[in-house]
């Protein structure tokens, strides 16, 4: 009897996984750590129905946001077509028709993915979509850790602090960068949003490295995963 084995997975895709295989210890220091932030504007919000529209990918190095380095993808998405979702993230049909497939935007980002942490407000939407880009496109999943600057905020800001109410939600980037004084530039725009999400990351950080008196490490962050 022949027995067949799958094609061992090679390229983009394996360097991705072998790179991306573990939790990073939690005395790691942060400035050790590849910190990617990052956002999605999507054609809705039922993960596994809806698609990216627009991605952005932006390193958080150190202290510093190195805007150079912000990539920026529009995503060719042929049943795109104007509904709720339009109203607040403004793109329009014509616009996907001039970016890149699904493929070539996977083939992109795999590499920027590859080893890092990731840093996104209410990330685990943004973490989804990518997971079902990337399920459909390389037959992977995404297996980085992400950092909910959303849950920071309800550590180190006290008008989010939880209250034991049931009801009460995660803050949303508009409300955080309200306490915080921080200008949003571009909202409801992939880089805008990145950005803004970088920015608060870092300021919130800061407050933990004032709080506990030294550098900061992974063990002080909630790492979540899908």
């Amino acid at each position: 009897m022949k027995f067949f084995s799958r094609k061992p997975t090679t390229g983009p895709v394996q360097e991705y996984i072998t790179a991306t295989k573990k939790r990073p210890s939690g005395k790691t220091e942060l400035n050790e750590v590849k910190l990617i932030a990052l956002d999605c504007e999507t054609s809705g919000f039922e993960i596994g129905v809806d698609v990216i529209l627009s991605a952005a990918f932006l390193p958080i190095e150190g202290n510093a946001l190195p805007l150079t380095k912000l990539q920026e993808w529009l995503v060719y998405q042929p049943s795109h077509r104007p509904n709720q979702a339009t109203e607040i993230h403004g793109i329009l049909p014509q616009e996907s028709e001039t970016g890149l497939t699904e493929s070539e935007l996977t083939e992109e980002i795999l590499p920027i993915l590859s080893g890092a942490i990731l840093i996104g407000h209410h990330t685990a939407f943004d973490a989804a979509v990518i997971n079902d880009l990337l399920k459909r496109r390389s037959k992977t999943k995404l297996r980085n850790y992400f950092i909910d600057t959303a849950r920071m905020a309800m550590t180190e800001i006290d008008a989010f602090k939880q209250t034991g109410y049931a009801n009460q939600h995660p803050p949303t980037l508009d409300e955080v960068c309200a306490q915080l004084n921080l200008p949003i530039v571009g909202r409801h725009t992939a880089a805008g949003d990145t950005f803004t999400t970088a920015e608060v990351f870092l300021v919130l950080s800061g407050r933990m490295r004032r709080r506990l008196g030294r550098e900061l490490q992974i063990r002080d962050f909630t790492l979540n995963s899908l």
